[in-house]
């Protein structure tokens, strides 16, 4: 494979590429580098590669000149035309770099696509060209020009893309055939199989009191494999649960993980319907009735996803009589024999008069007040501050929330003083977002919570 790297400090590359395998890769002819600095395609003689970003703003921007120069040289044309490789900008602002783009990369046999689909032959040598920014960034026309893939290592910002340059070259260069020398080591890692790798342990087989784990000193390789692929499971859940959604899982993994204790912060999560006060057509603050459904399907979502109780919230007397007539049938009349499931969801309902009711039913159950944040379909509530899906997950590991859920037209202002902070709405972007209330929780519990909170 050859690697062109477009950058200004090729002198970053000196020791992460020539040390270890990266070194022998070079030796043996798996790989070549070749530098190409935008200074010598400068317009002028003093070298100038960037200049003050219109608009105005701190620092510079690299100038598009030198570059697009220097990727004309090395082949590549505009958008559309056969191209001599892959292209690719390293940037803060780019689509994620991933194990499974560096095997497409590698060209090994997981691509969906190969890379002659970009217009290289088959059978000739692949070509990668990285290009490194510097300074503010890179002028945004070269990716109009040219068909660049923008790619980061990290959400975070660095000096330049030269870091991120030899991430992404030793994660696709390890992937090449013959370039680590026992081939399935690149297949039993973090990330091949979409989980993170097992432990490792050597020699001694006991350190400062701590044994190597005992299936590994068994020589059944069965049980070596078996003992491999449950830790491999334990640790991704632990460390990086995400991953889980899109790891091909069979049902013994599932079983697995099932069994094992994790941290449920879901418990800390608590939800309320209210039905006053609440908004109508003509946006008047009113008290709308009771729901059948609202109250089975939210409490089967707050069941399913361990919530610590779900509220129905009412000032109305008749209502409430009427709420705790259905709970009975359910959990302790012929409903509970007929369908015991729906029992055990109906047991986290909890009838109130009002939001306070709620609140103060929480802090003294958890000793803690909770977060108080409203929903809506409108994308703002009364000024409140949007809180991401992720930043609640968080919060739930110390404080209780409680999700305040409006039925008829949405939380009337009233509530709004009782928030402090609104989450994002469902499908803002759309033009069609009028989902039932009991949708939109079950989507906002999926959201917060996953699977594996």
């Amino acid at each position: 494979m050859r690697i062109h790297i477009i950058t200004l400090f090729p002198e970053y590359f000196t020791g992460p590429l020539e040390c270890g395998l990266m070194r022998r890769a070079q030796e043996a002819g798996l790989i070549r580098f070749f530098f190409h600095n935008p200074r010598g395609a400068a317009e002028d003689k003093r070298g100038t590669v960037d200049d003050r970003p219109y608009g105005g703003g701190p620092g510079m921007v690299m100038l598009a000149g030198p570059v697009c120069t220097l990727l004309r040289e090395l082949g590549f044309k505009p958008r559309g035309e056969t191209q001599p490789g892959r292209l690719i900008l390293l940037s803060p602002g780019g689509k994620p770099f991933t194990q499974q783009l560096a095997r497409e990369l590698a060209r090994v046999a997981l691509v969906e696509e190969p890379l002659c689909a970009h217009g290289r032959p088959d059978n000739e040598e692949p070509m990668l060209t990285l290009i490194c920014a510097r300074y503010e960034g890179l002028d945004a026309r070269i990716e109009e020009l040219f068909p660049v893939d923008s790619l980061s290592v990290g959400d975070f910002v660095l000096n330049g893309g030269e870091a991120g340059a030899v991430c992404l070259i030793e994660a696709v260069a390890r992937l090449l055939p013959g370039f680590m020398g026992h081939e399935e080591s690149g297949s039993e890692e973090s990330f091949s199989a979409g989980l993170l790798e097992y432990p490792h342990y050597t020699r001694p087989e006991h350190f400062e009191g701590l044994p190597v784990p005992e299936p590994l000193l068994s020589g059944d390789h069965g049980r070596i494999a078996r003992w491999r692929r449950q830790a491999s499971l334990a640790r991704t859940l632990c460390f990086r649960p995400e991953l889980l959604a899109d790891a091909p899982l069979s049902g013994e993994d599932r079983e697995f993980l099932r069994q094992l204790r994790i941290e449920r912060p879901g418990r800390n999560l608590y939800c309320a319907l209210v039905h006053h006060p609440v908004l109508d057509k003509a946006q008047n603050s009113v008290a709308v009735s009771l729901t059948n459904l609202d109250i089975h399907d939210i409490a089967r979502s707050s069941c399913a996803y361990g919530l610590g109780a779900y509220y129905v919230l009412t000032p109305l007397a008749d209502q409430r009589r009427l709420l705790q007539s259905i709970l009975d049938h359910w959990t302790k009349g012929p409903g509970k024999d007929g369908n015991p499931s729906r029992g055990e969801a109906l047991k986290m309902v909890r009838a109130g008069a009002c939001v306070e009711e709620a609140i103060a039913d929480i802090e003294a159950s958890s000793g803690q007040k909770p977060l108080v944040l409203g929903t809506t379909a409108r994308g703002s509530m009364g000024g409140l501050p949007c809180v991401p899906f992720a930043r609640i997950g968080e919060i739930l590991r110390s404080r209780p929330v409680l999700l305040l859920l409006g039925t008829g037209h949405g939380l009337a202002p009233q509530v709004h003083s009782l928030c402090e902070g609104v989450a994002p709405p469902l499908r803002w972007l759309g033009g069609y977002n009028h989902l039932s209330v009991r949708s939109a929780l079950a989507v906002l519990l999926d959201r917060i919570l996953g699977d594996w909170r």
